[in-house]
C-alpha cells in the first residue's frame, strides 16, 4: 500500500479513537456529543467542556441564577437596579411614588443643587462633555487643575490628582506603587477596591482586626524588617458599618515602624469635622501626618471619580506612570466642575455638614432606643440595621418600601450572611419627622419578621 494511503489510514484511525474517547467522556460528564458540536470546531479541542466556553455556564453566573431563581420561588422582588426618576436626596421618586430616601450618598444635597448644576452646565458650554483624550496628551483642561488645587488645599498637602473612577483610584495607586517585595496591611473591613489593588500589586497582604491599632503594632513588630515598602490602609468612615478608626493612634504606629499610611475618605470627607474636611479635621491632624489621602467625588462632592492627595513626588509619579491615570481618558469637564462647585459650597455652608451630623446622631439614637441592632455605627452618615440573614434583609427592604421608605439591603457575599443588613445613608435634608417615622417603621417590621 502506498505510504500516502497508509498515513491516511493512520490519521483516520487516530480521529476515530479520539472520537470514541470524546464520546465516552462527554456522556460521563453530561456534555453534548461531539457529533452535536459545530463542524468547524477542531477535533483536538472537542473534549473541552461547554462550561469553559459559555458565559451562561460560568460559575459566578450560575450562583447568581440560583439566588435569583430562589427569590422568585419565594415571591421576593429584586431590590437591585431600581430606577430613581430624578435627583435622589432626602426623598426620591421610584415607580412614580415619592419615598423617604436612605439609598443615596448625596450626603450634603449637592447632587441637584442649583449652583452645582449651573457649574456643570457652564463647563459643558466651555469644554464640551468629554476631553476626548488622556490628560497627559490632549485631555488636560484648566478645570482639572482647579479642582486638584482645591483638594490639595483642604488637605494641607502639596498636590492632588483626580481619576475617572474612585474604585480605579485605589486599584491603580496601590497596584502600581507596591510590588512583590512589599507588605500591605489593611483593616479587616476594608473596601474591595483596596483588596483588588493589593492583588494587582503582588504584595503580601495581611489584614488586622477592625480598628485595632494595637494588633497592627504587634504585626509590624514581627513583620516590618522582612519587607521593603510597607503600606497600612484604613477608611475614614467604613461604608458598611458607619464607624471610624482612632487615627492619631494609627499615625503613631506608622511613624514608629517607618511605614506608609493611606486613608480612604470615600465616606468621611464632607461628613466629619466642623467644616466637613474629613477625619483629619475631626482629629485636628496635620495633612502631612498621612502619606496618601484618597477620596471619592461621588458622595459629598456630587460628581464621579476619585482623587489622591499628598506630597508632590507622589502625585507627579502617579500622573506620569500609574496605568489607571496614564491610559485613561481625562475626567469629563462637567463632572470636575460640579465637584469643584460642591466643594466650594461646602466650605461656604458648613451648616450642611452640621445638619448631616445631627441627623445621623438622631437616627442612631432613635434606632438604638427602638432596639435595632446598628452594629458599630457612630451615627456619622451611615447607619446599618443588622437583619441577620439575606432573606430577612430583603423582606425588610420590601416591607419598608411598602411604607414609603427606601433603604437598600446589603447581602452575602457583600457582608457575612449573619450580618446581612439594610444600610441607611443620611442626608443633611432629612427631617426629624422623617427619621422618627423611619425608625418606628423599621422597629415594627423587624418585630413582625
Amino acid at each position: 500500500m502506498p505510504r500516502k494511503t497508509v498515513m491516511g489510514l493512520s490519521a483516520q484511525l487516530k480521529d476515530k479513537l479520539i472520537q470514541q474517547t470524546l464520546e465516552r467522556r462527554l456522556r460521563h460528564a453530561g456534555e453534548p456529543l461531539a457529533a452535536d458540536l459545530p463542524r468547524h470546531i477542531s477535533p483536538s479541542v472537542r473534549d473541552i467542556p461547554d462550561a469553559f466556553c459559555r458565559f451562561d455556564l460560568h460559575p459566578g453566573y450560575q450562583q447568581l441564577r440560583i439566588i435569583k431563581d430562589g427569590g422568585e420561588r419565594l415571591g421576593i422582588r429584586s431590590p437591585f437596579f431600581r430606577q430613581h426618576e430624578g435627583s435622589a436626596g432626602a426623598t426620591t421618586v421610584i415607580d412614580g411614588r415619592q419615598m423617604i430616601n436612605y439609598g443615596s450618598y448625596n450626603y450634603l444635597g449637592m447632587a441637584g443643587d442649583p449652583v452645582v448644576t449651573a457649574a456643570a452646565k457652564d463647563a459643558i458650554d466651555r469644554y464640551g462633555t468629554s476631553v476626548s483624550a488622556s490628560r497627559i496628551v490632549s485631555g488636560e483642561r484648566p478645570i482639572h487643575r482647579e479642582l486638584e488645587r482645591a483638594l490639595a488645599d483642604v488637605y494641607g498637602v502639596d498636590d492632588a490628582v483626580t481619576f475617572v473612577s474612585g474604585h480605579a483610584a485605589n486599584v491603580t495607586t496601590i497596584g502600581y506603587l507596591f510590588g512583590p517585595k512589599d507588605l500591605i496591611l489593611h483593616d479587616a473591613l476594608i473596601h474591595n477596591s483596596t483588596l483588588e489593588g493589593i492583588r494587582l500589586s503582588g504584595a503580601r497582604r495581611l489584614p488586622f482586626p477592625h480598628n485595632d491599632w494595637a494588633a497592627l503594632d504587634t504585626i509590624l513588630k514581627e513583620q516590618r524588617r522582612q519587607f521593603e515598602r510597607v503600606l497600612v490602609v484604613l477608611e475614614g468612615i467604613y461604608g458598611m458599618d458607619g464607624d471610624y478608626p482612632d487615627l492619631p493612634k494609627f499615625v503613631e504606629v506608622k511613624r514608629r515602624h517607618r511605614v506608609y499610611l493611606m486613608i480612604d475618605e470615600a465616606h468621611s470627607f464632607g461628613v466629619m469635622g466642623a467644616k466637613g474636611l474629613g477625619i483629619r479635621e475631626h482629629f485636628g491632624l496635620d495633612g502631612n501626618s498621612v502619606d496618601i489621602w484618597m477620596g471619592t467625588l461621588s458622595k459629598a462632592l456630587a460628581g464621579c471619580g476619585g482623587y489622591i492627595a499628598g506630597e508632590s513626588a507622589l502625585v507627579e509619579h502617579l500622573k506620569f506612570m500609574a496605568p489607571g491615570f496614564l491610559y485613561s481618558v481625562g475626567m469629563p469637564p462637567p463632572v470636575a466642575a460640579a465637584s469643584l462647585a460642591a466643594l466650594q459650597c461646602m466650605l461656604l455652608e458648613p451648616e450642611r455638614v452640621q445638619a448631616l451630623q445631627a441627623n445621623g446622631l438622631f437616627f442612631l439614637q432613635q434606632a438604638k432606643a427602638a432596639g435595632i441592632n446598628t452594629g458599630f455605627s457612630s451615627g456619622l452618615a451611615v447607619v446599618p440595621a443588622i437583619a441577620g440573614s439575606s432573606l430577612r434583609a430583603v423582606r425588610l427592604w420590601e416591607a419598608l418600601g411598602q411604607r414609603g421608605i427606601n433603604a437598600q439591603p446589603v447581602l452575602y457575599p457583600g457582608v457575612p450572611e449573619k450580618s446581612a443588613r439594610l444600610r441607611f445613608f443620611m442626608s443633611h435634608a432629612h427631617t426629624e419627622a422623617q427619621i422618627t417615622q423611619t425608625t418606628s417603621a423599621l422597629a415594627e417590621e423587624i418585630e413582625r419578621l
